[in-house]
């Protein structure tokens, strides 16, 4: 079987969850069957599985129209593949016109919804419309669509009710216990200014409405002063998100301080050592179809609070692993929590909850390795996903 993954990221040229997944499915799908990726971007000669690199149309100035412009692309390098599987609607059109031009089966792997994400109207304009559109068609043709959490899977049949919900299953998202574990050296912590001998809480992630930043900014006024906030967040999505973000940062540095802000994206080694010291890792999203990043913080024995929303509460075990943050969105579609004050204060409170019990941190951070290890390895994650590519094929 020869299997040709389509996505938009991939390394080097990574900067959200979707990126890293498919980074690890390939390697170890390489380990079981022939595999090549189809990625945007820069061209990747040495990479091992091999890569194919699209760049978009140089006529075509908008961003979802260059996103067609290379799934048309693609769509036509894969005529010897058995099976396509996109990421992404980015990649979602392509898989479903590689269909239609080679007929062989798509299998598509949701790491979001459109319809669930109406802030990217801010970022893409009238693309949005087309970016929506993209994902629509991949779905509903798609052989099999993939979930990665059971309430994604409700979240995908609710915004899109002609797919088939027999075509849908769930394989969660995986880590790399093995890279991901805690790294006791301190040199990045030294380099950024942070004392390890101190309690910090810890974000990782775009600069995106569905991350929550600004909401997890409004709750760190309360934060116990005694604990450093450290904010790996960079890659804004408009000029506007940037600015209010930049502006409550500056406000809680003029009135908490101890503020630590790396604004841009962070090798992963640093991540994993910023993870690894953390009294608390905070996830603050209004939208999380899984949220690998908890995984990441789990597996470094990072205790993690989170919103309870999407696929977190599979991932973060309330009151084991984590403690999970009450959030009611509003009903019009935008996610935003119905009481943001409220839901910056239950946040705060949980985080101090965790500050003032180290003890209780560190067995959350412990036990949430151990269920990082069991139950999200990619091997086994890989070997669900091979099953259902030899179901398809065998048709």
């Amino acid at each position: 079987m020869k299997v040709a993954l389509l996505t938009r990221e991939y390394p080097p040229e990574v900067y959200g969850g979707a990126g890293v997944h498919v980074e690890y499915l390939a390697h170890e799908l390489a380990k079981l069957t022939n595999v090549t990726v189809h990625c945007w971007g820069s061209d990747r000669p040495q990479a091992d599985p091999p890569v194919t690199a699209y760049r978009p149309w140089t006529e075509v100035s908008n961003p979802a129209l260059q996103a067609i412009s290379i799934d048309m692309l693609m769509a036509a390098r894969v005529e010897d593949a058995s099976l396509v599987h996109s990421h992404t609607w980015y990649a979602n059109l392509g898989g479903h016109l590689a269909k239609l031009m080679h007929g062989i089966p798509h299998v598509a792997t949701v790491h979001s919804l459109e319809p669930m994400r109406p802030w990217k109207a801010e970022q893409l304009g009238g693309g949005y419309a087309v970016s929506t559109f993209c994902e629509r068609t991949g779905l509903e043709n798609a052989d099999a669509v993939i979930a990665v959490s059971r309430e994604h899977r409700s979240d995908l049949l609710a915004v899109y009710p002609a797919v088939d919900p027999e075509r849908v299953t769930v394989i969660y998202n995986g880590i790399d216990t093995a890279e991901y574990k805690p790294d006791i050296q301190t040199d990045v912590l030294e380099r950024h200014g942070i004392d390890a001998g101190r309690p910090s809480v810890v974000f990782v992630g775009r600069i995106t409405r569905q991350k929550g930043l600004g909401h997890l900014l409004d709750a760190a006024l309360a934060f116990d002063p005694g604990a450093k906030l450290v904010l790996c967040a960079g890659a804004p999505d408009t000029p506007e998100i940037a600015a209010e973000i930049e502006a409550k940062v500056e406000r809680l540095r003029t009135e908490r301080g101890d503020v630590v802000w790396i604004d841009q994206m962070v090798p992963r080694r640093d991540v994993i050592q910023l993870l690894s010291h953390a009294t608390v890792f905070v996830c603050p999203s209004i939208y999380e179809p899984l949220g690998i990043v908890n995984l990441e913080a789990m597996a470094c024995e990072a205790a993690v609070v989170a919103t309870d929303t999407g696929g977190i509460p599979e991932v973060v075990e309330d009151g084991v692993t984590g403690l999970l943050v009450p959030f009611e969105p509003r009903d019009d579609g935008s996610r935003e929590p119905v009481d943001p004050g409220r839901f910056a204060d239950d946040f705060a409170d949980r985080v101090n909850e965790l500050l003032a019990d180290p003890t209780k941190a560190q067995e959350f951070g412990e036990a949430g390795r151990r269920r990082a290890v069991e139950q999200f390895g990619w091997p086994a994650i890989a070997a669900e996903t091979l099953a259902l590519y030899e179901r398809l094929t065998a048709r």
